[in-house]
């Protein structure tokens, strides 16, 4: 029995040694020997990963759980200086309407916070997203006069801060902001606009927090690629004074001034050329038969409601100011001419109908007439003068107790006057015959004649003012 079992001993044994070098071997198959390695890549290289070698945690190195951050950097003593700088990524919209305008830029910050110093041999930053915001002492600022602002977050808060080994702080958002703009708009739409984005600590005074451009002027940078549709941005600029609050006491105001000049051209095409041409069109009245009444009464009537309707549309658009902008001044003076040359026709009209019934009146007269004739001529006799008659026309009436004439309109072209002579028969024994009296009466076509020239005249007079005074 012992022999049996020191047989088996001796078995297992053999067996634990052979699967121990069958082990051995495998390691050696699957890793390649030391000298077989290639020269390494510099790309290949693997980077230390900083946040797994470093043994203590970021609030730990930043020492935040050691300090109050509600309190700002040196509490109790001098004002922090907070320099600002900004770039204006998008200028997005103006409202005339509301009077406001929407902005996109980056907001930035520099302080220092000496809570905030660490160690570092390489004497690198270190960069944060906004979750560490929370925990650390941030300017205060905000957007005065803002009517809507916010951060955006897609993907991401857009929020960076980034930490300097010896305390100072860069801290910079991205946001969209939409302020008032105070505009005039007496010069619309010939008109430039100043707006103003102003920026202010809320809850530290100019003892606690002194808010400064970093750099001048050279703190504001634009794209090169902004533009509107409406206006021309002609100039960024800068400026920061004191504001004073009489419960709360000074605040340093940080402003971003821009300028815009209004393009005309679009109201060239939609406002000033149709109210023109609306114009030009009630003129065509003027040479229109003054007997064709449905045709100049529906040429007036259309005019004016087509100027009233490019007023409504030009209004509707525009906020509903007290005082009287340069684009209303051309509109009613337009609307005015429009309105006259239908008045114009009504008075060419009346005229017209008052001239044919007096001389009605006077035809029906002389037919009723009878008067002795002892010279076997006519009783009447007529004939068409141009205003004037001559000397022996005069005598040739000799011997008519009474004669009348009446001069009759044959032809509109001629323009003719009539003219009603009365002969007095004592006047006879003399060598020159005398007028008693005569009456002229225009014809109508003059009013149209004069309306053809001084509507036209006045109205170039008028855009010749206009535009030497506006622009």
């Amino acid at each position: 029995m012992p022999r049996y079992t020191r047989v088996l001993l001796l078995v297992l044994c053999v067996s634990l040694i052979g699967e121990c070098r069958k082990h051995r071997s495998r390691k050696k198959r699957w890793s390649a020997p030391a000298g077989t390695h290639k020269p390494a890549n510099p790309l290949s290289k693997k980077v230390v990963d900083g946040t797994k070698t470093r043994k203590v945690k970021t609030s730990h190195l930043l020492r935040i759980d050691e300090h109050d951050f509600t309190m700002r950097p040196a509490f109790a003593g001098p004002a922090v200086p907070v320099g600002v700088d900004v770039q204006v990524e998008s200028l997005d919209s103006i409202s005339e309407v509301d009077m406001d305008f929407t902005m996109t830029l980056y907001l930035r910050h520099y302080w220092k916070d000496e809570r905030l110093a660490f160690p570092s041999a390489t004497n690198k930053s270190m960069t944060f997203d906004g979750r560490l915001v929370k925990k650390i002492w941030v300017p205060d600022v905000f957007f005065v006069h803002s009517k809507r602002s916010f951060i955006h977050d897609t993907t991401t808060d857009n929020i960076m801060l980034r930490v300097f080994p010896d305390g100072h702080v860069l801290y910079s958002l991205r946001v969209t902001v939409t302020a008032a703009c105070n505009m005039d708009f007496s010069r619309f739409p010939l008109d430039s606009q100043t707006c103003t984005l102003e920026l202010e600590s809320y809850a530290y005074t100019d003892e606690d927090l002194m808010l400064y451009w970093k750099s001048g002027d050279e703190s504001l940078s634009t794209d090169d690629r902004i533009s509107l549709s409406q206006f021309l941005i002609q100039k960024f600029h800068t400026t920061s004074r004191l504001a004073f609050y009489s419960s709360t006491g000074w605040y340093n105001r940080l402003y971003i001034n821009f300028t815009l000049r209004r393009h005309i051209f679009f109201f060239l095409l939609q406002t000033y050329f149709p109210a023109t041409l609306m114009v030009m069109l009630s003129w065509v009245s003027f040479w229109i038969d003054r007997r064709a009444v449905p045709a100049r009464v529906s040429l007036g009537i259309t005019t004016v409601l087509t100027m009233s309707t490019i007023i409504t549309g030009v209004n509707a658009s525009m906020p509903r100011v007290s005082y009287i902008k340069a684009v209303d001044i051309y509109l009613w003076v337009s609307f005015v001419f429009v309105f006259l040359s239908v008045l114009e026709y009504a008075a060419v009209n009346y005229l017209t109908t008052l001239r044919d019934g007096k001389d009605r009146k006077l035809r029906e007269k002389v037919k009723e007439q009878t008067l002795p004739c002892t010279c076997g001529m006519p009783h009447t006799k007529t004939m068409m003068l141009d205003g004037t008659y001559s000397e022996e026309d005069a005598n040739s009436l000799a011997g008519y107790t009474r004669a009348s004439m009446v001069a009759e309109d044959i032809s509109d072209k001629q323009e003719q006057m009539v003219v009603h002579l009365s002969l007095d028969n004592e006047s006879t024994g003399t060598k020159k015959k005398g007028i008693r009296g005569f009456r002229i009466i225009q014809n109508t076509h003059a009013i149209d004649t004069y309306s053809r020239m001084i509507f036209p005249g006045a109205y170039i007079l008028f855009n010749l003012i206009y535009w030497c005074v506006y622009c």
